[in-house]
């Protein structure tokens, strides 16, 4: 049996949990899916579902990691054998996010030393594809994206190096440093950028709103997979890092400073990408809509042509920036990587230091397949449909197996003991009942739209995710501990 983990303190926990949660996502998706749902009157929908959705679920992983203070598969395990493979398939499903989230991570770092010299030039559609992130066109997937290529590997020796130390020597330490750091950098783009001229043109675009969308009921689903996607949750990251917590912690607390910042970073970022953008939209004559894309368009080619007319300002803003993607990246993969670091660990009997090493150099191959020539293209295929399938599918699962299979009455005692915000018969309600039926909805939803829209190769990438799942979630289940070495 390892050695159970645990954090000094909570601090060290809600900075870890923080950066879990304020990702990529927060930087560039949550601005344009405000902006594309409605404008100002899409916040309705947003703290709607915050209420109804993460901040119920934060604490339900958090009181079910707290209670049982173990892995999330011996969780599972215990609370019915036959949940074990569940548990397997979700946290394989995670991994999977970890693997492709490390080459978004290595495009962002060729940025990074890019933006030091502006190398993208003036095409900077053409720098990504050709030297980055490469296209959809098949026939390039025959050889590799050099820079990309090593990106990778030095960024899993990083992920490696603060994973393999006990938590609170690695990832609490480098949460300790680096979101603060995170938070100082977007404090100062944000703040540079409200004042450049054209930034209330951005910002006016941003929040005007659109009460008729409110009646569309594809804005509240969007409202809700936003929730989902920002605080990174059901994917077992809250439920293990609240499994390392010290006795006496203020549970629900804890929740709503981790929900309330995420929040507020993603909705002030969205001022400043905005504001970036009013800005390009006024000196260079675009209209917005042109401008206005999300996740790799807006970052990584709409930002840098932006940058390129900035004249000296950009110069520091565009190392900041993607210094800030840089930062909140890790400490997200570092969330991603150890539900499946802490339940193998737990299973095989492994030392932390074997485990981290052995899923790194697994993890780390199978992220040099996406460095081809096809790279975005793939990434984009495995993030959409592992989170709309599979991580959608076990969060309502995980809601159905907590709720009526464990009991969340056990689960108050813990949640409300040292807490000042208490829980009870509302949150248990929207737990059984009112989040199983949200959920099911939105994947119902997902699902019709992934495979209406896939093409033979997207489906092909699609069924081989499936497969090597739940064949690996079967092996891993029925695993026997091989004792440490």
């Amino acid at each position: 049996m390892t050695q159970q983990a645990h954090w000094d303190s909570s601090l060290a926990f809600i900075f870890a949990m923080i950066g879990a949660a304020v990702g990529l996502g927060n930087i560039w998706r949550f601005s344009y899916v405000l902006y594309s749902n409605g404008g100002g009157s899409f916040f309705i929908p947003y703290f709607v579902a915050i209420a109804i959705m993460g901040i119920p679920f934060l604490i339900l992983e958090y009181g079910v990691g707290f209670s049982f203070k173990e892995s999330f598969s011996k969780i599972m395990q215990k609370i019915k054998p036959q949940f074990e493979v569940i548990a397997w398939i979700l946290v394989l499903f995670v991994f999977i996010v970890v693997i492709y989230y490390m080459v978004i991570l290595s495009w962002d770092l060729i940025y990074l030393l890019s933006s030091f010299t502006f190398n993208w030039g003036t095409d900077t559609a053409a720098y990504f594809v050709n030297t980055v992130g490469g296209s959809s066109n098949l026939s390039n997937a025959s050889f590799l994206l050099i820079p990309t290529t090593i990106g990778v590997f030095l960024l899993w020796v990083v992920l490696w190096f603060i994973s393999h130390r006990d938590v609170d020597k690695g990832i609490g330490k480098v949460s300790k440093i680096l979101i603060p750091a995170l938070f100082v950098i977007m404090a100062i783009i944000i703040g540079y950028s409200l004042t450049l001229p054209g930034a209330n043109v951005g910002i006016d675009t941003l929040l005007t709103p659109d009460w008729s969308m409110l009646l569309n009921v594809n804005i509240w689903l969007a409202a809700f997979a936003q929730i989902i996607f920002s605080l990174s949750m059901g994917q077992a990251i809250a439920l293990t890092y609240a499994s390392y917590l010290p006795e006496n912690s203020k549970l629900t607390d804890n929740v709503l400073i981790v929900v309330a910042s995420n929040s507020g970073f993603e909705i002030c970022t969205a001022f400043g990408v905005f504001s970036i953008l009013g800005y390009m939209s006024v000196t260079a004559g675009t209209p917005m809509v042109q401008l206005v894309t999300e996740g790799t368009g807006l970052v990584f080619v709409v930002f840098p042509m932006i940058f390129n007319v900035m004249g000296p300002i950009g110069r520091i803003l565009a190392p900041l920036l993607f210094l800030a993607i840089l930062f909140a990246g890790i400490t997200s993969a570092l969330g991603f990587l150890e539900p499946m670091l802490s339940s193998t660990s737990d299973k095989l009997g492994w030392s932390r230091k074997k485990t981290a090493t052995v899923l790194s150099v697994i993890g780390c191959a199978f992220s040099l397949l996406l460095t081809t020539g096809i790279s975005s293209y793939l990434v984009g295929i495995i993030d959409t449909f592992v989170n709309e399938f599979g991580i959608l599918l076990l969060i309502g699962v995980q809601c159905i197996i907590f709720a009526w299979f464990y009991g969340l009455e056990h689960l108050l005692p813990a949640l409300n003991e040292n807490s000042t915000f208490k829980v009870g018969t509302i949150w248990m309600f929207i737990i059984r009942y009112l989040l199983p039926a949200v959920l099911i909805i939105m994947w119902v939803a997902g699902i019709i739209q992934l495979f209406s829209t896939a093409k033979a190769f997207e489906i092909m990438i699609d069924l081989i995710i499936i497969i090597a799942v739940i064949v690996f979630a079967f092996i891993l289940s029925k695993a026997k501990p091989a004792g440490d070495s």
